[in-house]
């Protein structure tokens, strides 16, 4: 269940696909640094991810296993799912041209986290 929590961190900067054109999400794109915070349940304490935003589309490249859906609409506005194996979880947030911040919760066949994310803009 210790993978749950960092599978949620990811999330906040996922999203589901919003109505926007790519162009007006692209102010979002380049790299993230998103730090996933345990706050309910028996997870780790926090998780650290590099994130990358290419109009709009969230991509994580760096954990064979990991898959993550999401998108990050014009005004900031995000949603992302995150899935390893049986555990998977769900985030929801805002980002602005330098931070974001959120929420997320997530699950396995047994267990159940949630708590906040935090995000930087690196680059």
């Amino acid at each position: 269940m210790t993978k749950l929590a960092a599978i949620a961190l990811s999330v906040p900067l996922l999203a589901l696909g919003w109505a926007s054109p790519a162009f007006s999400a692209a102010k979002y794109d380049g790299n993230w640094s998103v730090v996933v915070i345990t706050e309910r349940g028996d997870c780790d304490r926090a998780y650290r991810y590099p994130v990358r935003v290419v109009n709009g589309t969230i991509q994580y490249l760096n954990e064979a296993g990991v898959s993550i859906t999401g998108r990050v609409d014009g005004n900031g506005r995000l949603r992302a799912t995150i899935r390893r194996g049986q555990q998977h979880a769900e985030g929801n947030g805002r980002l602005s041209t330098a931070t974001g911040a959120g929420v997320w919760s997530g699950r396995d066949s047994i267990k159940q986290c949630s708590g906040r994310w935090e995000a930087e803009r690196r680059g």
